[in-house]
């Protein structure tokens, strides 16, 4: 049976202090083998002296969770191995941005999100309905995330052709990838408004050098109509 699995990640948090609420969609036909990445990764992590850690790209910049006290140079590391293996990965994606200043409470904000997860759904139905089940995978962090994934998803698919799964970033490459993607669009935006914070130009330098080392690679993934 072909698959597609769908890999969700937020950031911004319903309840947080974050300017923008970003939301990231990862695409993987599953029928793409990526255990060989994984091996790849595992091998480059030993190589470096790194422990085999879930990768969670804000802790890891911020030095917060199993990131607490680690050197920048040291996690920085981490970041530049997940991006380089990232590359490889037989993967697409989307990511949606709002602006939390625009809504007038969280049930404004899941609409929103619901109308376009449901637009870009039409936008590129014939890709998902090459495959005979679609996989969604996401931890159910945000009430507002879930009801808009399940509306969306609910009113654009068929009844027999999607499955949930509840997945933890630590359980799957593929969603700690849509972590990392997700927040390399956050920082983007941030560079573009010339909001981005200390730790982000530590981390990537000016916002010419992230767009030509970072941005330009990663949007490579984008999902193309």
């Amino acid at each position: 049976m072909s698959e597609v699995s769908i890999f969700v990640d937020e950031s911004g948090g319903q309840g947080g202090d974050s300017k923008y609420y970003v939301l990231t969609m990862l695409f993987h036909d599953q029928a793409d083998d990526i255990a060989p990445i994984i091996d790849c990764h595992r091998k480059g992590l030993a190589e470096r002296g790194l422990l085999d850690l879930p990768f969670h790209a804000g802790p890891l910049m911020n030095g917060h969770d199993q990131y607490e006290g680690m050197p920048l140079e040291r996690r920085k590391a981490y970041f530049s191995l997940f991006f380089i293996d990232l590359q490889h990965l037989p993967i697409t994606y989307q990511t949606f941005f709002y602006k939390r200043n625009e809504f007038a409470d969280k049930e404004a904000l899941s609409n929103r999100m619901r109308r376009d997860i449901t637009t870009f759904l039409f936008d590129n139905l014939s890709f998902f309905q090459s495959f005979e089940k679609v996989k969604i995978y996401y931890d159910n962090g945000q009430q507002i995330v879930a009801s808009a994934l399940h509306a969306a998803i609910e009113y654009v698919l068929s009844t027999n052709s999607y499955l949930y799964r509840k997945s933890k970033n630590a359980d799957f490459i593929l969603a700690q990838a849509a972590d990392f993607l997700c927040a390399i669009e956050l920082v983007a935006r941030k560079f573009d408004n010339s909001e981005a914070s200390r730790t982000e130009e530590k981390f990537f330098g000016s916002a010419r050098n992230f767009k030509r080392n970072y941005l330009k690679k990663v949007r490579r993934k984008l999902l193309r109509e």
